[in-house]
């Protein structure tokens, strides 16, 4: 499979699954996700994608400043409905890192593991998303602000000619090269912006 390499460079998210550990699945339940693993549950590679990947980490950054992240001991509330604008595809690539599921995840063996009731929409947050550590109650809220890594002015002009078919090979290519472009400075060069990934201790 070929993708951009800038996939490789952005940075990566480990954390301790204790299902992960119990079933056998990592070897002491050390699971680490690239970008290119968020990319491939989306299906597609954008600055959504990446804003989500991006808050995400920040997020488990600021809650576990000198410990691996737990997955599955995480809630996590949008201020969206799930229906609305992109908060599904964040939410998606937020339950892909923290196993967060409303009532479709894991159920749970004898008490433990359940992954469900731990995501939840229309919440009243003062960001984008917030996420709580359930052992210690350590909240933080997150808000992604792309405007800081703007598009070029005329990748508006290009996205209308690819979609309505009047582009040619030769634009269609340029399209996905300047797409992927702001994508990568926003996962590379303002990974660790505080102005375009804001974190907020509550």
């Amino acid at each position: 499979m070929r993708y951009p390499e800038f996939f490789d460079e952005a940075p990566r998210i480990t954390l301790y699954d204790p299902l992960a550990k119990f079933l056998g699945a990592m070897e002491g339940g050390i699971v680490e996700y690239a970008y290119v693993d968020a990319v491939k549950a989306a299906g597609h590679s954008c600055p959504t994608v990446a804003s989500a990947w991006l808050m995400t980490l920040r997020a488990l950054e600021a809650l576990y400043p000198s410990d691996v992240p737990e997955r599955g001991a995480i809630r996590v509330d949008f201020r969206h409905e799930a229906t609305s604008g992109v908060t599904g595809v964040i939410a998606n690539i937020v339950t892909l890192v923290t196993g967060a599921t409303h009532d479709t995840g894991f159920k749970g063996l004898a008490g433990r593991f359940d992954r469900r009731n731990l995501l939840f929409f229309n919440a009243e947050v003062g960001e984008e998303i917030r996420f709580t550590r359930k052992d210690s109650g350590a909240a933080v809220e997150v808000t992604a602000h792309l405007e800081r890594v703007p598009s070029p002015p005329h990748m508006g002009e290009l996205m209308g000619a690819c979609i309505t078919g009047r582009a040619s090979e030769e634009m269609q290519r340029e399209f996905g090269r300047l797409w992927q472009e702001r994508v990568r400075r926003l996962l590379i060069e303002h990974a660790k912006d505080a102005e375009t990934i804001k974190v907020r201790a509550v």
